[in-house]
């Protein structure tokens, strides 16, 4: 498959995903976790051009627009703080395009790319929720103390799901590569 193919591929699988996922943070009994954070990074690792991180920006933005105005999603996440999901889903994708060097299938790959992709979550949430409890206006009875127990809370599902949907995409990654590699090699038996 082409390298051209196979990102459209990818963008198009990402582009799905995030439409399945985005409507839900955490997740419930009937929707999936949101996968953004994972998105963002794989598409930093496999399509890498700064129009992508453009136009899956503005299909984050497109669906949250849908979910609060006509998906009966609340609207205490949009404020001027919004703006930092730029920041926040950059840092992502940076990373993704770093681990790009990166055999994801080697030991050390798959622990450099790990660590890089908790790092990289973990500042993600550090620039969402501080920018929030700065521009919001929501917390002014808070100190950063205070806010900072608040939020810490949503540390482990926020890391938790990132890490789970990037398991899969490796797995499922893993699988198709194994499958053209058994293809070839039958196909060289004949």
């Amino acid at each position: 498959m082409s390298g051209v193919k196979y990102s459209g591929w990818i963008l198009i699988g990402l582009c799905l995903l995030m439409a399945a996922t985005r409507f839900d943070h955490f997740g419930s009994l009937t929707t999936l976790p949101d996968a953004s954070l994972a998105i963002f990074f794989f598409g930093g690792l496999y399509l890498r051009n700064s129009p992508w991180f453009i136009l899956l920006l503005a299909e984050g933005a497109l669906i949250d627009f849908i979910a609060v105005q006509y998906g009966g999603v609340s609207n205490y996440c949009i404020s001027p703080a919004y703006v930092f999901l730029i920041p926040t889903y950059g840092v992502l994708w940076v990373s993704g395009y770093f681990c790009n060097r990166y055999n994801v299938f080697s030991a050390r790959g798959i622990i450099t790319c790990g660590g890089i992709l908790i790092a990289a979550t973990s500042v993600a949430f550090l620039i969402s929720n501080s920018s929030f409890y700065v521009y919001s206006g929501r917390f002014t009875d808070l100190t950063w103390l205070e806010y900072a127990r608040k939020v810490v809370q949503y540390y482990p599902a926020y890391l938790l799901s990132t890490l789970i949907y990037a398991s899969m995409a490796v797995l499922i990654y893993a699988a198709r590569r194994l499958s053209e590699h058994r293809s070839r090699r039958e196909g060289n038996r004949f």
